[in-house]
This record gives structure tokens, C-alpha cells and sequence, in this order.
């Protein structure tokens, strides 16, 4: 047996010792899930916009794209109510505020302006309690200072950034055991 066969033997012969090992007890996707076979449904309750600033939209919106952002990166199923995992909550915080001071002519003002939102998430998995988990996600984003609340307010894609940080935490913490 020369050298080189030899190595090839052993190469396969180590993957074929590690299969066992790689395939582990649940499913793995390309999306980085790790959801359990018998795991089928998926439930979302409206989140409530409990925050003092939130535009009156924002409690629908974010639900909305909660829900999209699941369809898109799983296999389950959307149900009204009872899923096999259950998603509920409140957004608490929805706060503009100056993020960068300068000082221009003698007069402080803001550079920029950050947009942050606060969502409060509990995650029930009918499947598996231990997985359960209740905890408020943040994220920000910064604007010029001459962008105003009301134009962030009007303008999705501006938002959008800022919910999807939220949403993707979510779903890392929750399915993608990250």
C-alpha cells in the first residue's frame, strides 16, 4: 500500500468514525435551525406597543414581520393559537433621542440621532420546557440629526432594520440555540 492510499484509507476511514458523532440528536438547515422533527407549528401573538413613543402602527407591523421572518427561514407551520412553539410579548421601549453632541458656533446640538426599540419576547416550546425563555431584545439605529422622528416614523425600510436585529435575535435564541 503506497503512501498516498494509505492516507485516503485513513481519511475515510476518520469520517466515517465521526458520522454518528455529526448527525446529533436533532435537525440542522441551512438557515441555522435546530428545531426537533416532532416541532411543527408555530403560534405569534400580537405584540403589544407598550411603549410611550411607538407610532400606532408599530405593534402590527412588528407582529407581521415576526411571523414573515419565521416563514422564510423555517418549515413550520403559522397557526392561530396553541403552536408547538408560542411567541407573545410587548414592546416597552420606542425612545429617539441625541446619541452624538458637537458643538457648532458655541452651540451644542446633535450630530445624530439614535432610534431605540426594546421588545419583550416569551418563548413557550410545548416539545421541550427547558427551552423556554422570557427576555427583552434592543436594538438601535443611528440617524442624521436632520432626519426627524416622524420622517424615521414614515419611511419602513428605516424600521426595518432596526425590527429584523430584534426578530433575528429572537430567532437565534429561540430555534437556532445560539
Amino acid at each position: 500500500m503506497t503512501w498516498s492510499n494509505s492516507k485516503q484509507l485513513t481519511v475515510w476511514l476518520v469520517t466515517f468514525l465521526m458520522l454518528p458523532l455529526l448527525a446529533g440528536c436533532s435537525v440542522y438547515s441551512f438557515t441555522g435551525t435546530s428545531i426537533d422533527p416532532s416541532v411543527k407549528t408555530y403560534s405569534v401573538q400580537t405584540f403589544q406597543n407598550n411603549a410611550n413613543n411607538g407610532p400606532s402602527f408599530l405593534s402590527q407591523r412588528f407582529t407581521e414581520e415576526f411571523k414573515d421572518y419565521f416563514q422564510r427561514n423555517t418549515t413550520l407551520k403559522l397557526v392561530p393559537r396553541d403552536g408547538d412553539l408560542q411567541f407573545e410579548g410587548q414592546i416597552i421601549a420606542y425612545d429617539f433621542a441625541p446619541a452624538a453632541i458637537q458643538s457648532q458656533n458655541g452651540v451644542d446640538q446633535a450630530g445624530v440621532n439614535r432610534l431605540t426599540m426594546q421588545v419583550r419576547v416569551r418563548f413557550t416550546n410545548t416539545k421541550d420546557p427547558k427551552q423556554d425563555f422570557e427576555q427583552t431584545f434592543q436594538s438601535y439605529g443611528d440617524f442624521p440629526a436632520a432626519q426627524d422622528i416622524a420622517r424615521i416614523n414614515n419611511d419602513p425600510v428605516a424600521l426595518r432594520r432596526i425590527t429584523t436585529n430584534i426578530i433575528t435575535d429572537t430567532f437565534n435564541k429561540s430555534v437556532a440555540n445560539w
